[in-house]
């Protein structure tokens, strides 16, 4: 799941990315869940997620307004996961989807 926000003073996009632990699949043992796109070089240890109380794996990344971005997740550094709901998917060359996030501008919120 996205929520983005559009933080005006600072000229980005605030968006928070979550993951609910029980859309992992079933029999994986988390010791690590992470973030990786365009924005971070696809760096499996770039961008940590935190699980929260609520069993939700969460990390927020400020982005460029108004671009688009590619991205998934990485259980364990070996299983990759999509956000589907997301706000887009395009294919990528190992025969998957990759998720996009199309960051807001001006004072949007979403």
């Amino acid at each position: 799941m996205l929520k983005k926000k559009y933080i005006k003073s600072r000229k980005v996009c605030q968006v928070v990315f979550e993951l609910p632990a029980d859309q992992i699949p079933e029999g994986i043992e988390v010791e690590s869940v992470h973030l990786v796109g365009d924005f971070n070089d696809w760096d499996l240890t770039a961008t940590p997620m935190k699980r929260s109380r609520q069993k939700v794996y969460r990390a927020t990344v400020d982005l460029e307004p108004e671009q688009t971005y590619q991205f998934r997740y990485v259980v364990n550094g070996n299983h990759w996961l999509n956000d589907w709901q997301a706000d887009d998917y395009v294919a990528n060359n190992f025969g998957e989807d990759n998720c996009v996030v199309v960051t807001l501008a001006g004072n949007s919120t979403v």
